[in-house]
């Protein structure tokens, strides 16, 4: 693909103009996530969580999660295994509110960083995780079922294996910042980041009281 410089020139004063974080549907170049605790001002980097994957000449190689929305957001992901880790209940992060920060969204009220800077990384905390399959808001009293979540994509890898993969609710429902940058959730919809900080839990169980909101988002 070839691009010219006039469009980098364009594209990159619409970036100037914005403070130096690129417009919403303006996506020259990558935007990276990190679960953000915003009372504790924490938090986590997807590299921190390592997995191993075989390629088709069978040599183990070990990679980070991803830093890009779209790179970690599926179910079973590690990474987003240990943020539902720190949110449930006993967890360092449970009771507090969550924000998937992306490093293009828009700075805090007052500051002329965003949560993306302003949060501070710790180190990862939980070597093994715990998938739940309810995603509850303890604000709006509402609950998402990963169970429920339709398949995405499917298709054969380089090593011959067949896969298939759901979206995981979790960080397209409390991100912020999504459509500035290449790797985000293509498309739109109300539930993009509709539960950004609020407080946000897992659980096995549905609490009485709450009420189901449907996720349906594939790609």
């Amino acid at each position: 693909m070839h691009i010219s410089l006039k469009s980098i020139i364009f594209v990159s004063v619409l970036i100037i103009k914005n403070g130096g974080r690129p417009q919403k549907g303006v996506t020259i170049i990558g935007q990276y996530y990190n679960p953000s605790n915003i009372d504790k001002k924490e938090s986590i980097y997807s590299h921190d969580y390592k997995f191993r994957w075989t390629n088709a000449n069978g040599k183990v190689m070990l990679f980070g999660n991803g830093l890009k929305l779209m790179e970690h957001s599926w179910l079973n992901n590690r990474f987003v295994g240990a943020v539902e880790m720190l949110i449930a209940k006993g967890g360092d992060w449970f009771g507090d509110r969550l924000v998937w920060a992306g490093d293009y969204a828009d700075p805090e009220q007052g500051n002329e960083d965003n949560l993306y800077s302003l949060c501070a990384r710790v180190k990862k905390r939980h070597t093994k995780v715990k998938y739940f399959r309810y995603i509850l808001n303890m604000d709006t009293r509402q609950y998402v079922d990963k169970r429920k979540v339709p398949v995405t994509n499917s298709g054969v890898c380089d090593n011959g294996k067949k896969y298939c993969y759901r979206i995981h609710p979790l960080p397209l429902l409390t991100c912020e910042g999504n459509g500035r940058g290449c790797g985000d959730y293509r498309g739109e919809s109300p539930l993009i980041g509709l539960w950004s900080r609020q407080r946000i839990t897992v659980s096995n169980e549905i609490p009485e009281g709450y009420t189901e909101l449907k996720f349906d988002l594939v790609e």
